[in-house]
């Protein structure tokens, strides 16, 4: 029986994953930075649920230690943490502007380098990690957060040269608009009453988002999506999920900037 370690578990796409892995027969390690707030993936079977906050740097190998202990392999590693940090980059404080990258650059990386030594002794493994469509296409006042997934289609890109000799995957999945807690507790939106000169571009945002955002995807989408992702056995290395995200990157891909960044604007208008 094969075994994933999965951060961010508590909701939205972790814990899809979570039932998702569990109902097809898998262990899980569902890790958060609270786990006594969460009691129905515990009462799994075999589901290990486990505090790990990436931005704590010594949870993350007593989790990989208690999951190893538990079920004896780590087979696929799922980066799902993270958070969206939206704003005017006048209104982040430093501090802010840290949490952001602590989170979804510096904590995958952590964790990752936690359960790397473990699936390189094992020849095997597959590092999943999450971006968005917005590690290829960028969006008003989303200048943290699109630095964030941009870093970490980067860096997956970079560390599968270097894992795949030693016979350990590496794959990046790409969810469009999802119907997560995104824009709840996972999402950071800074307003400074002062710099009302960036207010017409959080209005326009708004309507942009408010298209975009008119038919999301179902978290169960992306955990399906990372189904596959940890089955493929070739060279693929993105894995997109939701219609949107088809589309849209699709667009991205096959557009000039002007073209592409001109069509954003275009529905910014209204």
């Amino acid at each position: 029986m094969k075994t994933i370690l999965i951060t961010g578990a508590s909701s939205g796409i972790g814990e899809a994953t979570a039932r998702h892995f569990q109902a097809n027969g898998w262990n899980v390690i569902a890790t958060m930075r609270a786990p006594s707030d969460d009691s129905a993936l515990a009462d799994l079977e075999n589901v290990l649920v486990t505090r790990l906050d990436v931005t704590d740097a010594a949870s993350i190998p007593a989790a990989v230690a208690a999951g190893i202990d538990r079920f004896g392999k780590i087979d696929v590693l799922l980066n799902n943490a993270g958070y969206g940090a939206y704003g005017a980059l006048e209104a982040f404080t430093m501090e802010r502007i840290r949490r952001q990258f602590d989170t979804n650059v510096i904590g995958l990386l952590e964790v990752t380098k936690a359960v790397l030594p473990h699936m390189r002794q094992n020849r095997s493994g597959t590092v999943i990690n999450i971006s968005s469509i917005g590690g290829q296409i960028t969006f008003p006042l989303g200048t943290l957060y699109h630095g964030t997934k941009f870093a970490v289609e980067g860096l997956s890109e970079a560390l599968h040269y270097e894992l795949e000799p030693l016979g350990i995957r590496v794959r990046i999945v790409e969810p469009g608009m999802i119907k997560t807690n995104f824009g709840g507790r996972s999402f950071d939106f800074a307003m400074d009453e002062g710099l009302s000169d960036y207010a017409p571009t959080a209005e326009a945002m708004g309507r942009l988002f408010g298209k975009l955002a008119s038919n999301p995807s179902a978290p169960e989408t992306v955990a399906e999506v990372i189904w596959e992702a940890a089955h493929e056995d070739g060279d693929r290395l993105r894995f997109r999920a939701g219609e949107d995200a088809i589309r849209l990157l699709d667009e991205r891909k096959s557009q000039d900037d002007g073209t592409f960044i001109g069509g954003i604007k275009k529905l910014m208008s209204g």
